[in-house]
């Protein structure tokens, strides 16, 4: 089994019965191996159609779905859903069975030895950030917070190329939803799997996508690149509007210090300090508030890197 794998919509529409319109109509983009790609757009766009698509909780109506140039339609069912990790915003832990048992459950299907179950486990609960004891707590003594990472855990047990996630962190309070979003993304580094990605808050798709695909209502591809190029460069109105009119601020919020030419230091005694993985809208954030028009960058030894004005931040842009 790959370690990622290729996703290809082609010209994908599905209807659902007493609807006139359609919920996803003529869908076509590509996602490549190892990419995390978000559908976002409003309500009526699709996003969750779309990817229950992928593995076949909804039936499409005409068109293809391809994973690594197979249809999953030529993939049987149990095969094709054994090879996809799967998360939702409810979880959808076993209530009755300790968080070990819960993430072993793909595995002990596709019958592994209880010792390899048992070391996956592990692997697992430190790679998504939870204690080697959590093992044998049940979901309902842990937070929102620990579940969903029980969940991620679970869906990433078999080793799948493939992860679905809708909304996974729609229910969550902001600062757990931020936790987990950081989380995710440096995992998502870690172990190079595909994502396809659902969610209707665009500050979230912006800060979470390789790429996106924005879909307007009807299921209609409205525009599918990267964030920065859809912030930069709006398809059409319907884009812009959606994803506001501060774009150029949440294009600084993509690149950080390390990413901008740097000048040496000098007249640096009343300018701000910031580590180089700060967001350059958090850098104009901290000129702003201290009244100054450049900001020192520190590097990982604590260091002066250089000098940063506010000048050489619009240029970027």
């Amino acid at each position: 089994m790959s370690a990622a794998a290729e996703i290809v919509f082609e010209h994908v529409t599905k209807r659902y019965a007493g609807r006139d319109a359609a919920a996803v109509d003529d869908l076509s983009f590509e996602i490549p191996a190892g990419t995390f790609c978000v559908l976002v757009g409003p309500s009526g766009g699709g996003k969750t159609t779309a990817l229950k698509m992928v593995n076949r909780l909804v039936p499409f109506d005409s068109g293809e779905i391809r994973i690594d140039g197979r249809s999953v339609r030529d993939i049987p069912v149990v095969e094709l859903r054994r090879g996809i990790g799967y998360v939702i915003q409810q979880v959808g832990l076993f209530p009755h069975m300790t968080v070990g048992d819960n993430i072993g459950t793909v595995p002990r299907l596709l019958g592994w030895s209880k010792a390899r179950i048992r070391d996956r486990i592990a692997e697992l609960l430190e790679l998504v950030g939870l204690e080697a004891a959590d093992a044998k707590r049940y979901p309902a003594q842990l937070s929102g917070g620990q579940r969903q990472r029980v969940g991620l855990a679970r869906a990433l047990a078999a080793d799948p190329p493939l992860l679905l996630m809708d909304e996974p962190f729609g229910a969550l309070d902001p600062i757990t939803r931020f936790r987990l979003q950081t989380e995710l993304r440096r995992l998502h580094h870690e172990v190079g799997k595909t994502v396809i990605f659902v969610t209707h808050d665009v500050d979230e798709a912006i800060q979470m996508g390789d790429r996106i695909a924005i879909l307007r209502e009807g299921g209609v591809l409205a525009q599918y690149d990267t964030p920065d190029a859809i912030l930069a460069h709006p398809a059409d109105d319907f884009v812009a509007r959606f994803v506001g009119e501060d774009r150029a601020l949440r294009r600084l919020a993509l690149r950080t210090l390390a990413d901008a030419p740097l000048e040496p230091c000098t007249d640096s005694s009343r300018a701000p300090r910031a580590p180089q993985t700060t967001t350059l809208r958090n850098a104009v954030s901290l000129m702003v508030e201290s009244g100054a028009d450049r900001v020192v960058v520190v590097g990982p030894d604590g260091g002066e890197s250089g000098m940063l004005r506010l000048q050489k931040i619009e240029d970027l842009l």
